[in-house]
């Protein structure tokens, strides 16, 4: 008997009870729901989308919840060492000479070791290219120590204490918002015009002296200290102050999960909230536990949102003009319906932008009520042919923007603009005729050359790679291609899907650029399957079509003031990095047992399925990973106790790298030993 049913999926955010984890296979929707008792869905704050469709299909009530504890990255072992070494050559340069022989060794030895030249586009570093090395080496190991990532999961009903609050404060209160500028650029600010003495506290030779001194601030407030009383400069006086009466408060406040999750089972109201990922400027989510709310489709992209996705666009185009020596033609985006809830539409309106158009506003209600074709004199670029892989819940939640779409490809491709100008509409005019030749109508030919919107059945969800993936029911890039094309070649006009799977492969066939955006650091692409099936089995169906991998690109929009583009294998990199074998990450999860031997696994599964679709994982990140999570017998031990189940599959999946090709060289003791821990492990199942 039962009062209520409560559902829990694997978000991979949460743990219901400290020490007690509760995970499921899948999300659980109103199919399997309990008759007609009340369904209560926790889902965290970031995530609007999923909640929606929980709203959607079971009348549900949502109990959002905060986000995991987030805290910088730092560096560890091998590059904190070069971090010093480096600063130690560029100072022996001025003040010792003779000691750069022997530092420039032991930074090629290190460098040697880490394969951080891989990174960073070097193939080996020595004494020729030592200065190109460290030229760009610094800079890159200061993102890395900077890298946001999670520090454990977020335990239901708990507020963080301690570091973990102090450091959850400054990413939520890093950026500006709210008339607030950010914490960090506060003191900047203060200092570089009021020498106050407790800004001057920090050594200011520390690199570190900025993030030092916000930290410094932020414990006196947690202790209780009043910001009025403590003596800094105005701006840094102005984003305490809110930390103090607003943010602080409303984090102390998410003992109300628990607490309106009691409140529904007796049946009382629980309180709306907005949805959104806090630490992108949305600290108006806060305090968690309440029953939160989307967006407006019809105000999408916002003018915010627009301004963010106009950059976007900039900044992809310029780096690919500047790597290529000319402008992008052709792109593919995938697009997902929670991102587009969670930022009010950036990926559509960066979309908009490369297609050389702009949103019409309404001038009362500020929804879209149309678009405006920017002309080539003002765009000084040509437009960008974009194809859109939407998801199923985009499909389902935002018909509108898809009709837009449609309208602005159909009128582009009428536009009499030269044809280096507008790839779009030349592209259109050859497809057409080759459907009539192909015995079509002309309005047919017509209407089948513009599809430029694509997505799964309708009714289905996801791009079919999942199965393959864990199953290992797959042998090669044919057939990764193959169940991508076969879950993705419906074309979309608004609402109404029809399968052209051949022209979903033109499409492809003439694709140079496969990107895929990321609009918070709350989450990573290595915490998800849906990562790789969207742009790891883009990537794939490419390649398997073209014979060569697309240019991959990740857009990092989680600075919205200034939006990133990097390769996909520099992102891979980076959260290899900052995270999976980051000891800091490692000991955040193993602080909660069998779910965080869980996380660990599942990373290793995102892991090899990028390298497998992708081709982006180069083979000494496996090797890390075997290093970091099963040779170590500190984390073997934790695994193995908690989780044997975890310890076999990552051992499993190690080995399947190797045999794959995924991992080369592989050396015999690596792979017995991997043979040894998975038997191991599954004895110890049995």
């Amino acid at each position: 008997k039962a009062d209520a049913v409560i559902h829990l999926g694997k978000h991979g955010n949460l743990e219901w009870l400290p020490g007690k984890s509760l995970v499921l296979s899948e999300y659980c929707y109103p199919e399997i729901s309990l008759g007609t008792l009340p369904n209560f869905y926790p889902f965290i704050v970031n995530d609007p989308g999923e909640g929606s469709q929980a709203k959607r299909r079971a009348n549900a009530v949502i109990l959002d919840h905060l986000t995991p504890p987030l805290t910088r990255a730092e560096l560890y072992k091998e590059l904190l060492e070069l971090e010093a070494l480096i600063d130690e050559y560029y100072q022996a340069q001025s003040l010792n000479p003779t000691r750069l022989k022997i530092i420039s060794d032991r930074i090629s030895e290190l460098v040697k070791t880490t394969k951080l030249n891989e990174d960073l586009g070097i193939q080996e570093v020595n004494q020729n290219s030592l200065t190109e090395f460290l030229s760009i080496a610094d800079g890159y190991l200061c993102e890395l120590k900077e890298a946001q990532i999670r520090d454990g999961l977020h335990i239901f009903g708990q507020c963080p204490s301690g570091t973990q609050l102090r450091d959850l404060i400054i990413a939520i209160a890093l950026f500006s918002s709210y008339n607030n500028l950010g914490i960090i650029e506060a003191i900047q600010e203060d200092l570089n015009k009021e020498k106050t003495p407790l800004l001057l506290k920090v050594i200011r030779e520390d690199k570190d002296y900025f993030k030092n001194i916000a930290n410094n601030l932020i414990e006196k407030i947690i202790q209780g200290e009043k910001s009025q009383d403590i003596n800094i400069g105005n701006h840094s006086q102005k984003s305490l102050n809110w930390i103090e009466k607003e943010l602080l408060p409303n984090l102390r406040k998410t003992d109300q999960e628990i607490t309106n999750l009691i409140r529904g089972l007796e049946g009382k109201f629980i309180p709306s909230g907005s949805s959104g990922a806090p630490s992108r400027g949305r600290s108006d989510v806060l305090p968690t536990g309440r029953n939160f709310y989307s967006v407006d489709i019809r105000a999408i992209p916002s003018e915010t949102s627009w301004d963010v996705g106009r950059k976007a666009a900039e900044a992809l185009i310029e780096r690919y003009t500047q790597e290529n020596g000319e402008y992008p033609r052709t792109l593919a985006i995938s697009v997902w319906g929670t991102s587009t809830m969670r930022t009010g539409g950036d990926d559509i309106a960066q979309i908009m932008a490369l297609l050389g158009v702009k949103p019409i506003w309404d001038g009362v209600s500020r929804r879209v009520v149309d678009f405006e074709v920017i002309p080539i004199s003002v765009l000084n670029r040509p437009r960008v042919d974009v194809t859109v892989r939407v998801s199923g819940f985009f499909r389902d939640g935002f018909p509108n923007i898809l009709d837009l779409f449609h309208k602005i490809i159909t009128h582009l491709a009428t536009l009499t603009e030269e044809k280096e100008n507008n790839p779009l509409a030349c592209q259109v005019e050859k497809d057409k005729n080759y459907w009539i030749e192909e015995g079509l109508a002309q309005a047919q030919a017509q209407e089948r050359a513009t599809y430029r919107l694509f997505g799964s059945k309708p009714g289905a969800y996801g791009a079919g790679l999942q199965g393959l993936i864990e199953s290992q029911n797959w042998q090669t890039d044919a057939d990764l291609a193959r169940a991508y094309l076969n879950w993705s070649s419906y074309a979309y006009v608004g609402s109404k899907g029809v399968s052209m799977p051949e022209v979903f492969e033109q499409r492809l066939q003439d694709l140079q650029i496969v990107l895929h955006n990321q609009d918070n650091r709350e989450h990573d692409i290595l915490d998800s399957d849906d990562y790789y099936q969207f742009q790891g089995g883009l990537t794939a169906a490419v390649r398997h079509l073209k014979g060569e991998n697309p240019i991959t690109y990740f857009g990092d929009n989680s600075q919205p003031n200034n939006p990133k583009v990097r390769a996909l294998k520099e992102e891979i990199a980076r959260v290899y990095r900052s995270r999976v074998v980051n000891p800091k990450w490692i000991a955040g999860v193993m602080r909660h047992g069998y779910k965080g031997a869980f996380e660990m696994s599942a990373t290793v599964d995102y892991l090899f399925a990028y390298g497998a679709t992708t081709k982006s994982v180069p083979s000494f990140m496996f090797e890390g990973v075997a290093q970091s999570y099963l040779l170590d017998d500190n984390v073997k031990h934790f695994i193995q106790e908690k989780n044997p189940w975890a310890l076999r599959d990552i051992a499993e999946r190690l080995i399947e790298a190797s045999q794959r090709g995924l991992w080369q060289n592989m050396s015999p003791q690596m792979y017995d030993k991997l043979r040894e821990i998975a038997n191991e492990a599954e004895g110890a199942i049995e």
